[in-house]
């Protein structure tokens, strides 16, 4: 490391769980984050700060003023800019030093084995089913791991997914019905909750990039802001399911629109003709 390195990263490199070995495999490592707004806001600028070497950035959004109640990547001088540019704008304020590769895109099935495979950990901060459920499948069939947040009202929960210990879709082998859980658009989010969240799952990410502590592997992290409570309930892989259990039946990206539900046309029924005798 150079000088200005050591003296920037001096508190980690004290620490005996880090170290100056440590602190050199993080900048030596690369994290993928997916959207740059409430949950990816924190995450991004913390591991940035942590002094994570690469930090990718999936987004097609642009920020709203709407956004600013909670999005700290962004400011209102950035209102209709891509919140891509917006988010390597402000890392790279914090740190120079950082590599930051925007993906301006929405993440899909598509590219998502084209991106996915090049990070060595998979940060998600989607804000619909579709693609929760996509990073999930992806980062499974990358065999990358996976660290998973969501947010709503005053809710939050957050989990890590090995290869191999569980899934996503083990404890959510279902989406809901299209229209049962509303978005943050529609029911709203405190503004410092995804702060909370999102500063766990970049703890997370370097926990896991460091080989170090506890990850929330088998473990669901459940978050009750209004009460100030944090319960973890123990997950156990399940070995029905169908992306990582003993029998898998998804072996490949699928429609994930069309698994939850969700723009699928309705077809009207067309009545035969009544033909007379």
């Amino acid at each position: 490391m150079t000088p200005d390195q050591v003296q920037r990263y001096s508190r980690h490199i004290i620490m005996p769980d880090v170290g100056s070995a440590g602190q050199r495999k993080l900048l030596g490592s690369s994290v993928l984050i997916i959207g740059a707004g409430g949950l990816g806001s924190p995450v991004a600028i913390y591991l940035a700060l942590a002094g994570v070497g690469k930090i990718g950035i999936v987004d097609f959004d642009v920020v709203e003023i709407s956004n600013l109640q909670r999005q700290i990547l962004h400011q209102e001088k950035d209102i209709g800019r891509p919140k891509t540019e917006s988010a390597r704008e402000t890392l790279l304020a914090y740190n120079p030093k950082l590599e930051v590769v925007i993906h301006e895109a929405p993440i899909t099935s598509d590219n998502a084995m084209d991106i996915i495979p090049n990070y060595d950990v998979i940060v998600n901060g989607a804000d619909n089913f579709q693609a929760r459920y996509l990073v999930n499948d992806a980062s499974y069939l990358a065999g990358k791991p996976l660290v998973d947040g969501s947010i709503l009202l005053f809710d939050g929960q957050a989990s890590t997914y090995i290869p191999g210990k569980g899934c996503y879709r083990c404890i959510f082998p279902e989406p809901p019905p299209p229209g049962e859980v509303p978005s943050c658009a529609e029911a709203g989010v405190l503004g410092a909750l995804p702060g909370m969240i999102g500063t766990i799952q970049a703890t997370e990410a370097i926990k896991v990039l460091l080989g170090i502590g506890e990850p929330l592997a088998g473990r669901l992290l459940i978050v009750d802001a209004l009460a100030m409570d944090f319960r973890v309930l123990k997950v156990r892989r399940n070995v029905d399911c169908p992306l990582c259990g003993d029998n898998p039946t998804v072996t490949e990206l699928i429609d994930y629109d069309a698994f939850c539900g969700v723009n699928i046309p309705v077809v009207e029924p067309v009545e035969e003709p009544v033909i007379a005798d």
